[in-house]
């Protein structure tokens, strides 16, 4: 858990609800414009309604901008590398260019196609809980399960090699951790780039049966080298840092709300709404990417000028009473309320369907295979100071 004051205040929080300040924003004004961690201000939207708008308006809320968000001691970066860096990345552009880009990425992404992969997301977690299983206890949950199963998933899904695991987690730990000195977390950003550039040409040479393979099959002629790369890097970097995260803090917060985790062991058809319900009330992403103005904009009564930052706070808007009432209450019989921890909009999390997936078999079968888990050992640590919430160990025993 993290109270620093360097932190801007839509990313603090205590333990698994937002800074109780962030309440306060929504019951008063709604919107105010706070200090971030590069040097510029940016206005903060917390209640639900509003949160829907900004995302819902591409037009008016732009992702397609060059407002560089840089800590003072990150160097500056020419247009060419703005442009290489940006390249392919879905959060960097709006329709139309966002609209070529997903639409080549949704078919593999559909619930349809993501269903296919069942089987082998269940023979992945049965792996990983035999190797918990025969090791004993104690073991931290983190390192042995919650990480290591998206990553994998992720892995065969694009065509990565698993065994560059702890490169690539290593990056991305330091690329989205703001505490890190903005220059290593740019360098780390460079690193990931050149990495996925080099399995672009091998895919290109001879393109494999997984997603990067399929791209350079069937949109090789529509989409340049580093367009690949971008897709991929953004690709590996969600695909397993934001399911690893949630499924951390998710069986931490089952093991400290045991008549939840009750309920859901005497009804496992609750599955799927308890998963909505933890991505509701544990709202991992702070508040996604930050968007600018295109003209001047109301919000919530408040006038925002043209060419100005705004960030939407996902924990804030998730547990505003006007989406669900009694909301910093955990209740996974609520099922799902449309509640905005995977985005909205054009932007709406490509990988949802395949993080739900990824929950709805491995909570269940970890419950199931340890029906005595508990805590054990040092608390787990809460992490604030991450683009993407979560704890960094969870030391368990059954």
């Amino acid at each position: 858990m993290s109270e620093s004051p360097a932190l801007p205040l839509y990313m603090r929080r205590s333990a698994f609800d937002p800074d109780p300040a962030l309440a306060r924003v929504r019951e008063g004004e709604g919107v105010r414009k706070v200090p971030t961690m590069f040097g510029v201000d940016a206005w903060m939207v917390t209640r639900f309604p509003d949160v829907r708008e900004v995302l819902g308006d591409h037009a008016r809320f732009s992702n397609a901008h060059r407002a560089v968000l840089r800590s003072p001691d990150m160097p500056e970066l020419t247009d060419e590398e703005l442009t290489t860096l940006q390249a392919g990345s879905l959060l960097a552009f709006d329709p139309p260019e966002h609209t070529r880009l997903r639409r080549m990425l949704t078919p593999e992404f559909t619930m349809r196609r993501i269903r296919r992969l069942e089987p082998r997301i269940q023979a992945i977690v049965a792996e990983h809980l035999d190797a918990m299983e025969a090791a004993g206890p104690p073991a931290d949950l983190v390192r042995a399960f919650a990480m290591p199963v998206p990553s994998l998933v992720i892995c065969e899904l694009l065509g990565v090699p698993y065994g560059d695991r702890d490169d690539f987690q290593r990056r991305t730990a330091r690329m989205l951790d703001l505490s890190v000195p903005g220059r290593e977390r740019l360098a780390a950003q460079m690193e990931s780039r050149a990495y996925m550039s080099e399995l672009v040409a091998r895919a290109r040479i001879e393109p494999g049966d997984d997603l990067l393979g399929m791209l350079v099959r069937e949109h090789g002629h529509d989409l340049r080298a580093d367009e690949l790369a971008g897709i991929g890097s953004l690709l590996l970097l969600a695909g397993h840092e934001t399911t690893a995260n949630m499924l951390g803090l998710g069986t931490l917060a089952l093991l400290r709300h045991p008549d939840q985790l009750s309920l859901l062991r005497q009804k496992p058809e609750l599955i799927d709404a308890a998963v909505e319900e933890l991505m509701r009330w544990l709202s991992i992403v702070h508040s996604g990417a930050v968007r600018l103005t295109t003209t001047e904009v109301e919000v919530a009564g408040t006038r925002i000028p043209e060419g100005e930052l705004v960030v939407c706070v996902l924990p804030a808007a998730n547990r505003d009473p006007e989406l669900v009432p009694d909301p910093d209450r955990l209740d996974i019989s609520r099922g799902d309320l449309g509640h905005v921890a995977f985005g909205h909009g054009v932007h709406h999390c490509l990988g949802a369907p395949l993080a739900r997936m990824e929950m709805h078999v491995a909570f269940p079968a970890l419950f199931e295979r340890f029906p005595r888990l508990r805590e054990a050992g040092p608390p787990a640590e809460f992490r604030s100071h991450t683009v993407v919430y979560g704890v960094t160990s969870l030391p368990v025993a059954w």
